[in-house]
């Protein structure tokens, strides 16, 4: 019994002495938590990604909408346009027709939500003699645009059992009268 556990003493020491097979040892248990950690910081940077196309499109959409001024097609003699549907083409296609691919997958006008002037969103310029808001008008208007986006990721979420995440924006701007 005293052999065997001299021997295997022996083992266990010219064991710990050899240096080959270090570098494989320790690359096997740091290699899967590099690939879990690059993956994260992949999924990560297609979230703030998607997330950043998503603002750029609100933004654009209620720039336009609060610039839009469908009265002037109409004096001029032409058919009336809609502002807000044009302002959801430009957030989700990035162009007023609504043609080609959307900025992000699976984003939908349906997704989107542009208001124009609604009822709560006009302040008066001038309360109490109190300049609130420096306006030529009486009040100032609000154009609100606002999107939602089922974001499912690379794939690295349901590693961590986390579901589809919504992803909520808006922008909104200072409606312009002309």
């Amino acid at each position: 019994m005293m052999a065997m556990i001299e021997a295997l003493y022996h083992h266990l020491h010219r064991f710990r002495r050899e240096q080959r097979g270090t570098v494989l040892v320790e690359m096997a248990l740091i290699a899967p938590l590099m690939l879990i950690l690059s993956a994260g910081v992949f999924e990560f940077g297609n979230l703030i990604h998607q997330k950043l196309l998503m603002e750029a499109g609100l933004s654009d959409a209620a720039r336009f909408a609060a610039r839009c001024n469908s009265q002037l097609y109409t004096k001029a003699g032409l058919a009336a346009i809609n502002c807000a549907d044009i302002a959801t083409n430009i957030a989700v296609f990035g162009n007023a027709a609504g043609t080609g691919s959307a900025r992000i997958v699976g984003w939908q006008k349906a997704n989107v939500t542009v208001t124009i002037a609604a009822s709560g969103s006009c302040h008066d310029a001038v309360v109490a003699g109190v300049t609130l808001y420096r306006a030529t008008t009486a009040q100032v208007c609000i154009v609100r645009a606002a999107g939602t986006l089922a974001y499912s990721g690379i794939g690295m979420l349901s590693l961590v059992r986390i579901g589809p995440m919504t992803i909520n924006s808006s922008h909104e701007e200072r409606l312009i009268r002309f």
